[in-house]
């Protein structure tokens, strides 16, 4: 199905079934080896906590997460929004977190893109470097599995012919083929050529009501960005009625870039290599009473 699909919005794809790479070597250095064993995907909070007006004291923290999905222990993978009350700013979280057991304490991989005060530009950084927790504020959306080695779906499409970014393709091709049944997917993909068109929130949270996706583009910092990139993404192919993000991917860099990922920029030259898997639950937590569909792109 996938494969079908791509075909149509990329020069040349190749989906298959493999053993799923160990995800502790480069260019990944996750802190679990794969993406495999109870796979699941939570959507957390929402974009209504974010815009119009920011309700900075929805907070949340991962390990917690893992419990809620009843999957204590959990990998999770995703892309979402840093805690303001951890950082002081406004930024992008690029969850990678093995959360604590009764065993182990959490290892934290996470990354952050923010806005650098000096120059204007991405200030990525190894959460880890700077903080001791586990949390993130307003939205997320994260895969969650047990982090074993095992199958997962190897995607690989190079080349750009249609207008679809690499995550929409996938996500539109599942909707096409399974309708009204939803189907949920995540993982890891790496831009390995090319460029992209990445946002950063501004440190700032917006003190005038966001109310439409112009004034929402219109505060974001966009950039292009460079290969390689390692995008985290979880995609669910349609909303079964539990006002969902259909598609989220954030991703970062060992070059100092990062943020959220919008579209290959270089679209002859581009070049995807992923690693998902379908998803068996979806768990949606503290989904907003007042929402809208501002901002979901």
């Amino acid at each position: 199905v996938l494969q079908k699909g791509l075909k149509e919005n990329f020069a040349d794809a190749e989906v298959s079934v493999v053993d799923c790479p160990d995800l502790t070597q480069e260019p990944f250095n996750f802190p679990a080896k794969g993406i495999c064993g109870k796979p699941r995907i939570a959507d957390v909070g929402g974009v209504p906590y974010l815009i119009p007006v920011v309700q900075k004291e929805k907070v949340y923290d991962l390990n917690t997460v893992a419990k809620d999905i009843e999957l204590p222990g959990a990998f999770i993978l995703g892309a979402g929004a840093a805690s303001s009350k951890i950082l002081g700013v406004n930024a992008e979280l690029i969850p990678i977190v093995q959360t604590k057991s009764e065993k182990k304490p959490a290892v934290n991989g996470s990354y952050v893109a923010q806005i650098n005060p000096a120059d204007k530009g991405c200030l990525l950084e190894k959460y880890s470097s700077k903080y001791t927790d586990c949390e993130f504020g307003l939205l997320a959306n994260l895969y969650a599995s047990e982090g074993q080695p095992g199958k997962v779906i190897e995607v690989k499409a190079n080349g750009r012919t249609g207008e679809f970014n690499f995550v929409s393709c996938l996500r539109q091709t599942l909707e096409k083929h399974y309708g009204e049944k939803p189907v949920g997917m995540g993982g890891t993909f790496v831009i390995q050529k090319g460029k992209a068109k990445i946002h950063i929130m501004p440190p700032e949270f917006s003190a005038c009501p966001l109310n439409t996706d112009e004034d929402v583009n219109n505060w974001l910092k966009f950039f292009e960005m460079k290969a390689p990139l390692i995008c985290q993404t979880v995609i669910v192919s349609r909303d079964p009625g539990f006002d969902l993000r259909v598609e989220h991917t954030h991703c970062f860099s060992h070059h100092g870039e990062g943020g959220h990922y919008h579209q290959d920029t270089s679209p002859d030259s581009v070049r995807y290599l992923g690693y998902l898997l379908p998803a068996e639950l979806l768990f949606r937590i503290d989904r907003p009473q007042e929402t809208h569909l501002v901002g979901r792109d």
